[in-house]
């Protein structure tokens, strides 16, 4: 069944018990309310006609004259009594009145089965004890006897139920306008969804640049923007990937081809002496580029793909920068190139950071050994804290970063006129943001290239 249906039945269902038990309890509040209402007016009455009775002459009541009982039973018609019945009863239990016309007066066989029996006929023994329940009874004593008033129980049950009906059609018209309203409410929230559904199914089938964005409110909302983004995301990796399997194709067909074209020449004989030996320092240099290219493809996708390579620790910057000058000393006196770095003396115990140490010298290298390839004659290693951020900066007085260059400097296979295989940066961004850092590079008025990483700072670190 679907969201939609499961939706419009669970809400007509509770609807349904919701108005069930209103309509139960207006019932029962009905009956006692109007119960209430008659025993009040019964009261009422009551004191009405033992007033009257009391003023009355009744002094032939005693006796048992007919002029007692006309006058009794004109004093209890003139009272206010629609809807009620009256009996008197004397001292002896006999009935001296009673409106009840389907028994004589002057009786006190009431209550016997041939009384009961009668149709129409209202047992005064039950009516006096109170054990009809078909009747609403109420007893006074008077001076004469008893003064028993009764008014007949489906009186108040037809005008209950008479207003209980009229409350029950508002009840049910109303449910059937919220129902139909329900209706269209749960319309709008299912149809983003069901629009989602079918943006996620573009997502299955690897459509990315065709999911749109679903206009909705709240967390659908939310979860609409997710996807939306999720897209764009999947679009881009699909993107990079793509352009990743071309270069790599590219930059492993090169060298490749170079192997393969001065093997073939050197044993088809076309190149000999010096020639051959040429082709075999080609073909070692080739070879030795071509396991650098695959070297750093590995690393990067462990990099990207195994979440416990690294091995987090306090990593301590200053003996980091003075390893990654030691390591890279040959290039830099090779290149006429000298290196300066500039560390706060107070701050040396806070320059520290979390981070695999191994792999952050792997990335510091690639990053100073870049600005090694480029840079004239200095480079400079700034390392400052601000903003509770330790901040690497590494500046080379070198030609810069070419403009079309400097947005895809840390892509794969990106490289300038004299890289290597586009793939150090690379590196060297997957482990800085893996170790919780950012990497970023720009070109200075002054002349040169900044390559910028950012890490969060640790408050006190114990270097050894």
């Amino acid at each position: 069944m679907k969201l939609l249906h499961q939706i419009n039945l669970a809400f007509g269902l509770m609807l349904v018990l919701v108005l069930s038990v209103t309509a139960v309890i207006f019932h029962y509040v009905l009956m006692d309310h109007f119960i209430e209402v008659q025993k009040k007016d019964m009261t009422a009455i009551e004191r009405s006609i033992t007033s009257t009775i009391a003023i009355s002459d009744l002094t032939f009541v005693e006796s048992g004259g007919d002029n007692a009982v006309a006058s009794m039973a004109a004093t209890i018609t003139a009272a206010p009594v629609t809807g009620v019945g009256a009996v008197i009863t004397d001292s002896t239990e006999n009935v001296v009145f009673s409106t009840v016309d389907a028994v004589p007066v002057w009786t006190s066989t009431f209550g016997t089965a041939a009384a009961a029996a009668a149709p129409g006929v209202v047992s005064i023994q039950k009516l006096r004890e109170a054990e009809d329940i078909q009747y609403l009874v109420s007893k006074s004593s008077i001076p004469q006897g008893t003064l028993t008033l009764f008014t007949p129980m489906s009186k108040i049950k037809e005008i209950e139920l008479s207003l209980l009906g009229r409350l029950l059609i508002v009840l049910f018209v109303g449910a059937g306008l919220v129902f139909l309203l329900s209706l269209f409410i749960t319309r709008r929230l299912i149809r983003p969804l069901l629009q989602l559904q079918g943006e996620l199914q573009k997502v299955e089938n690897r459509r990315f640049s065709e999911v749109r964005l679903i206009q909705a409110g709240g967390e659908i909302g939310d979860v609409a923007q997710t996807v939306y983004n999720l897209a764009g995301e999947l679009e881009k990796y699909n993107r990079i990937q793509k352009q990743f399997i071309q270069n790599a194709s590219h930059e492993l067909k090169t060298p490749l081809m170079s192997i393969a074209g001065y093997a073939e020449g050197i044993r088809d004989g076309v190149f000999e002496g010096e020639q051959a030996g040429k082709g075999l320092n080609v073909i070692i240099s080739e070879s030795a580029r071509l396991r650098n290219i695959v070297t750093e493809m590995t690393l990067l996708a462990k990099l990207d793909g195994e979440e416990n390579s690294f091995r987090f620790g306090t990593v301590a910057i200053p003996e980091l920068i003075e390893e990654t000058v030691e390591r890279l000393n040959p290039i830099l006196v090779q290149n006429g190139i000298t290196i300066e770095t500039e560390l706060d003396a107070n701050d040396k115990e806070r320059l520290a950071v979390r981070a695999d140490r191994d792999k952050l010298l792997q990335a510091l290298i690639n990053v100073v050994g870049n600005a090694a390839r480029y840079a004239s004659q200095r480079i400079r290693i700034q390392v400052r804290i601000q903003h509770k951020q330790i901040i690497i900066a590494v500046v080379d007085d070198g030609r810069g970063i070419p403009d079309k260059l400097l947005p895809h400097l840390f892509h794969r296979f990106v490289k300038g006129k004299d890289g290597e295989t586009g793939l150090g940066l690379a590196i060297s961004r997957a482990i800085v943001e893996r170790c919780g850092g950012r990497i970023a590079a720009r070109n200075i008025p002054e002349g040169g290239a900044e390559m910028t990483m950012r890490f969060p700072g640790m408050e006190t670190v114990a270097t050894a």
